[in-house]
């Protein structure tokens, strides 16, 4: 006779978590000043406004902005202020920053979204594997916010985990 199959995973106890589920959707773009300032290097406060009154802000229409400088000039803080403005009502998200840097953000907020208490001394499985691009800042984010709570959490799949962190045993 076979023993019959039997399935340990489902068995373990553990609650995956996949990341890919919180990934906010949307196009991200970016805003380099660079592109607007005289030789790459200077801001001409007039040539500078006349890009702003120009400028189709509607083609960040719901998209996540990132607004930086790639250029090592020093660029005056009421220019950030004055593209913000522009992109107010317009944009879903504005950063200041790269597109990594808006990346961290958009998961940052998302992730703050999740209830952690709702996972309360369970073993977690963050997953790995996904279709979607999660970030490593994601990753290390729902570690912050897991640990207090969690008996154990893991990175993988559940059939397959590397352990990242364990409660330490409660004194009774």
């Amino acid at each position: 006779m076979q023993e019959p199959i039997v399935n340990k995973v489902a068995q373990s106890g553990l609650t995956t978590l996949n990341l890919e589920n919180y990934y906010p959707h949307g196009e991200r773009t970016q805003i380099d000043l660079k592109e607007v300032l005289f030789m790459g290097m200077i801001l001409k406060e007039k040539d500078f406004r006349q890009w702003v009154k120009e400028h189709n802000w509607s083609q960040y229409q719901n998209a996540f902005v990132a607004v930086y400088c790639s250029s090592d000039a020093i660029i005056p803080t009421w220019a950030y202020m004055l593209v913000a403005s522009k992109l107010s009502g317009i944009a879903a998200k504005v950063v200041f920053g790269d597109l990594k840097t808006l990346e961290s953000i958009l998961w940052e907020d998302a992730i703050n979204g999740i209830d952690r208490e709702s996972y309360r001394d369970q073993k977690m499985v963050i997953k790995g594997c996904s279709n979607l691009p999660v970030s490593e800042a994601a990753y290390l984010l729902i570690t912050q916010k897991l640990t207090p709570v969690v008996s154990s959490l893991m990175f993988g799949e559940p059939c397959s985990t590397v352990p990242v962190y364990k409660a330490p045993k409660k004194e009774r």
